[in-house]
């Protein structure tokens, strides 16, 4: 009653309605009312769709139309007062449209009357924002509506909770009203319940918004038969119902989200608030006493929230910066908001404008921002359009455009359609599903071909209006225009039929170039070549569905994905690119980055050039490293997990380091450095530098180079000191040199036959005489015989015994008496 009584001043009243069927069915109520038809005195516009006259003074709109009408008419010239209905649901649009109108009846339209409406809202801080409003309280007519709850949680699929609520309710009177989430539990509650409803002789119903007006009337009006209405949340307000006396709440919805992937809305099942609930319930009771029952126990009630939370505080802004900047409104975080938005999503909206090229740095509107905002789309999908646009491909990128915003066909039997591509590749997922779109030509062959019949309804009206949306360089007249659009139609979907022509050929290079356009910070190389698993452009990895045809191509944009709990997120849809085709789409995006890497085939450091868009590699070339700084540093590191002993004999190394411990404890005095692995370690990366290889390192080591570097760890003097008291070798009484061997705090010991210490009376001493070395005496065989650090006495006690013994085994020898 409300609407109409607005109309007694002059000027036109706008009432903005949450959904397009309240929309649609308010003004039809409104209109009937007025003993009118639609489109006279009341009109309506939704998404491309507008029913309205130049008498039209009563107009209902969805909240996004407001926002496209504000864009044409900043000023809103012939409007006096805008209402927003339903208020409480705070749809992302419609805090939008309370802002700019607020923001207008502050500046220029002090005379712009505004009305927010709801049955379940706080009216205190809305009428503070409007500066102190007046609030006017309405007592409609209400019948009572008794609540019943589930007594314990039904763990059985939905629809059979459906069934057994509905023979529950055998004492109601009128129709029933069930609230369901989306279309999916609305068909599977209808296939459950088909059977009693024949037993009863009622209608089974759907209502949601895929179906035709047609569909919607059937639901919505009085029938000759008792109705059950499988409803999603569409009925929940705005529209009254004439005949429900009962209700059957789920309790679930699909609440808009977005995807983190793609920015693009998504639905999600999730719990209604307090709110709904009781705005359900209320549907019982709009023309008679009636029973609510919900599908959920009373503390399940009590524990949920309030109200949802407002849809501008979880929602991607891209799409409304970018209105906000065509109106010229620059700087978001002035906008007077209701309930300001969190400063991340303004920036994450503004960075992936600026990625679009639909701002500058400055954040400024571009041409290409422009033309973006014409499109009643995300701007993701409208920077593929102007692509598509741009090179003349309106009627192909309209379609391709409607795939992406729309639901996906496929859901319903997914797996069949991706049985039927599993043998099949191809370049892009969404080449192939405009194919698919395209075979479905019937009901029957849509569903043959695992299509949903409802969602390529959608996806053709959007297609249609799109394309109505487009310029085109070809000049044609509105008459053409419209035939073209009503006759030639790629799909015409009208009373379930649908009738196909084939496009003209498209040049799908110019498609594919301009998904990557709408989705720049998407881009992903294949780990391998054929491998599932894709590294992406903005840093983690993903993997390819098995159902996707993009099977051999190294470089894709991921259109779609979902996330998974432990796991990597699982890439739906895939188009392939070229990587040319960033340099010329994204040429300030390309990196060009020298790095110095490690050939662990050729063991040496290589220089390599790669060009980057952001963290993808999208070229390289190789080449052998130049002497550096940092070439030295990375053989360094590679030679350091390699290993001294990896280009230095071992015992070598070891023998040396032993001779330097036994000088320092022969000579304390000296304070010699404790040499240990670390010297090593040093001595090894002093050795890289100025070299790129192992090989290198290895020449360098049998050249000496290694055992230079670990001396200068000791000073002149004590290498002098080294070569004096703790030599390599000392000279036996014949002439003949042997090693002496260090060991780890134990005397340096010295091994050769017996016959060769003949002549020696003492045992030779080490360290200027401070250490006696031990001698291994070795029989001609080679064993030892004897071991001793007193050579003189050796001779006298031992040696006479062991003659005997040795002049019988070995008789050829000589072991004369007196070998001093």
């Amino acid at each position: 009653a409300l609407n109409p009584a607005l109309l007694e001043d002059a000027g036109e009243v706008w009432v903005l309605e949450p959904r397009r069927l309240a929309a649609r069915l308010a003004a039809r109520r409104v209109a009937e009312e007025m003993g009118e038809r639609v489109g006279e005195t009341v009109g309506y516009q939704v998404r491309f769709e507008e029913v309205a006259g130049p008498r039209t003074r009563l107009r209902f709109l969805t909240e996004g139309v407001l926002t496209r009408r504000l864009l044409s008419d900043p000023q809103l010239k012939k409007v006096r007062c805008v209402v927003l209905d339903e208020f409480h649901e705070r749809h992302l649009q419609t805090d939008v449209a309370l802002a700019w109108l607020r923001r207008l009846q502050m500046t220029t339209r002090p005379d712009l009357q505004i009305v927010v409406m709801s049955a379940t809202l706080d009216a205190g801080p809305v009428a503070a924002y409007l500066g102190d409003a007046r609030v006017v309280r309405v007592e409609g007519r209400e019948f009572p509506v008794t609540i019943e709850y589930l007594s314990r949680v039904d763990e059985r699929p939905l629809e059979k909770q459906v069934a057994a609520a509905w023979r529950k309710l055998e004492h109601a009177t009128g129709d029933v009203l069930v609230f369901l989430p989306g279309a999916a539990e609305i068909r599977r509650a209808a296939e459950v319940c088909a059977e009693l409803a024949q037993l009863r002789d009622w209608l089974v119903l759907p209502l949601h918004g895929e179906l035709s007006a047609e569909a919607q009337d059937r639901a919505v009006r009085p029938a000759e038969r008792r109705k059950i209405i499988l409803a999603t949340n569409v009925a929940e307000s705005s529209v009254t119902i004439d005949g429900v006396g009962a209700v059957i709440d789920s309790g679930l919805e699909r609440t808009a989200s977005h995807s983190a992937w793609t920015g693009l809305r998504q639905l999600k099942t999730g719990r209604i608030s307090q709110a709904s609930a009781t705005q359900r319930a209320g549907r019982a009771g709009r023309t008679r006493a009636g029973v609510c029952l919900r599908l959920y126990t009373q503390q399940d009630f009590q524990a949920r929230a309030l109200f949802a939370t407002p849809e501008l505080l979880r929602l991607d802004l891209a799409e409304t910066v970018l209105a906000l900047h065509a109106a010229g409104v620059s700087d978001s975080r002035r906008f007077p908001w209701f309930d300001a938005p969190p400063e991340s999503a303004l920036a994450a909206a503004e960075t992936l404008l600026q990625k679009l090229g639909a701002i500058d740095s400055k954040g400024e509107l571009r041409d290409e921002g422009r033309r973006m905002a014409r499109f009643p789309l995300h701007p993701r999908l409208a920077r593929v359009l102007v692509e598509c646009e741009r090179h003349n491909l309106c009627e192909a990128g309209s379609l391709l455009t409607a795939l992406l915003n729309e639901r996906d066909p496929r859901a319903r039997n997914f797996m069949e359609a991706g049985a039927r591509l599993a043998n099949s590749h191809g370049p892009s997922d969404m080449l192939a599903l405009m194919d698919l779109f395209h075979e479905a030509a019937t009901p029957e062959q849509a569903r043959r071909l695992g299509l949903e019949a409802n969602a390529l309804r959608v996806i053709e009206r959007t297609r249609q209006q799109l394309a109505r949306h487009t310029t085109r360089s070809e000049q044609r007249t509105a008459n053409t225009e419209r035939r073209t659009s009503e006759t030639n139609s790629v799909k015409s979907v009208q009373n379930s039929k649908l009738t196909v022509h084939s496009l003209p050929s498209i040049d799908e290079d110019t498609l594919l170039r301009a998904l990557l356009a709408g989705f720049p910070d998407r881009v992903a190389r294949r780990r391998a070549h054929k491998s599932g698993e894709l590294l992406l452009c903005g840093g983690g990895a993903a993997q390819l569905a098995p159902e996707s045809v993009v099977r051999q191509e190294d470089f894709v944009v991921a259109l779609d994905a979902e996330e998974r709990s432990g796991a990597l997120p699982l890439v739906r849809r895939a188009s392939k690119i070229a990587p040319e085709w960033l340099l010329d789409l994204f040429p300030d995006d390309i990196q060009e980055r020298e790095e110095t890497l490690w050939n662990a085939t050729n063991e040496r450091v290589e220089t390599v050039s790669r060009w980057y868009y952001g963290q993808v590699i999208i070229e390289e070339s190789r080449s052998a490293a130049t002497t550096g700084a940092a070439v030295s540093a990375k053989l360094a590191e590679m030679a350091a997990n390699a290993g001294w002993a990896a280009f230095i004999e071992r015992e070598a190394v070891t023998r040396w380091l032993a001779r330097v411990a036994f000088l320092a404890r022969a000579f304390p005095e000296q304070n010699l450095p404790e040499l240990a692995e670390t010297a090593l370690e040093n001595a090894l990366r002093d050795l890289c530098a100025g070299r790129r290889s192992f090989a290198q390192l290895r020449e360098a080591a049998r050249n000496g180079d290694f055992s230079q570097h670990l001396q200068q760890h000791l000073s002149a003097e004590q290498l002098r000191l080294l070569a004096q008291m703790a030599p390599e070798r000392v000279t036996l009484p014949n002439g003949r040199q042997v090693r002496v061997n260090y060991e780890a705090q134990q005397a340096p010991w010295i091994a050769s036959r017996l016959q060769d210490f003949f002549g020696m009376k003492e045992t030779p001493r080490m360290a200027g005489g401070r250490v006696s070395l031990v001698a291994h005496l070795l029989a001609p065989n080679q064993r030892p015989v004897q071991v001793t650090d007193d050579l003189a006495g050796f001779w006298v006690r031992h040696y006479p015994a062991l003659r005997r013994e040795l002049s019988r085994r070995y008789p050829k020898h000589a072991w004369p008496e007196n070998p001093v």
